[in-house]
């Protein structure tokens, strides 16, 4: 891979990020949206652990799902 098409990719990727973000910021991020962003995530190794005092965590606590699978 060339310099310019790596700085080209890295600059796609940055734009991507920003844009994704600046959306869920807003709060006018649609469920697509969000899948993407988590795609996005997921395809660049970023992963979130429930920890307490953390939005996950609150968004687990409030899933309808027993503590019998293991989410609480």
């Amino acid at each position: 891979m060339t310099k310019k098409l790596e700085k080209v990719l890295d600059e796609l990727h940055t734009e991507l990020a920003e844009t994704l973000l600046q959306k869920v910021r807003s709060g006018e991020a649609k469920a697509s949206d969000l899948n993407v962003a988590r795609q996005f995530l997921k395809d660049n190794g970023i992963e979130g652990l429930p920890a307490d005092n953390t939005p996950l965590k609150e968004l687990v606590d409030e899933l309808p799902f027993e503590e019998a699978q293991g989410l609480s």
